[in-house]
């Protein structure tokens, strides 16, 4: 294993977040992200961003909303033909 540095660590950074990069790559970004505390605070921002954004996908919005949004899109429609 070699540590790849910051440049590359930060480059590959969501790939390796997503398991998308080979063994040898993974092993080094791992250990530099284990002596870098600047590229460990970045994966700590990525993976939790990449968190929030999972969760809120998994959410729906309330039915009332739901109709809201649907009744101005159909008169917004209605108005515009």
């Amino acid at each position: 294993m070699t540590d790849c540095g910051c440049d590359k660590a930060r480059k590959d950074l969501e790939e390796y977040l997503r398991n998308e990069v080979c063994k040898t790559e993974h092993s080094d970004i791992t250990e530099h992200l284990a002596n870098c505390a600047s590229c460990q605070e970045e994966a700590l921002v990525a993976r939790t961003l990449t968190e929030v954004v999972a969760r809120a996908c998994r959410e729906t919005a309330p039915e009332t909303l739901r109709d809201q949004v649907m009744s101005r899109l159909r008169a917004e429609q209605a108005a515009h033909h």
